[in-house]
């Protein structure tokens, strides 16, 4: 009697084991099914950050390309610019000049005119 109470005990004791071990391999089933969607979500972040900072990175790129074709073109600008200041200046100064030569040729014209009136009209008297 005591030798089979301890077999019953012993056969429990095996299907106890025996359930133990089918529990803790799902348990670690689970458990490595719940890690391997952890990772799959932090990669799956990782991932997307990545690929953001490869699109930014590009897009620097093509904003310091346009800045610098920007910079070209408004140093062109600013030359032309100065360019017709200066032509301006200088239409300026054409035009200060004429005005003075046609002021001394007045004055000059002026002068011949008076002395060929003046010899016209005859000796001056004595």
């Amino acid at each position: 009697m005591l030798s089979r109470v301890v077999k019953e005990h012993q056969s429990r004791q095996v299907a106890i084991r025996e359930q133990q071990e089918l529990r803790r391999r799902a348990a670690l089933q689970s458990v490595a099914g719940v890690s391997q969607a952890l990772v799959d979500a932090v990669n799956g972040g990782v991932e997307q950050a990545y690929a953001n900072e490869k699109k930014l990175e590009s897009e620097a790129k093509r904003l310091q390309a346009n800045s610098e074709q920007f910079v070209r073109q408004t140093r062109q600008w600013l030359a032309l610019v100065d360019g017709f200041n200066q032509a301006l200046k200088e239409i300026g100064d054409v035009e200060n000049w004429a005005k003075s030569i046609e002021k001394d040729m007045m004055t000059i014209s002026g002068s011949l005119e008076y002395a060929y009136k003046g010899s016209q009209a005859g000796p001056p008297p004595p």
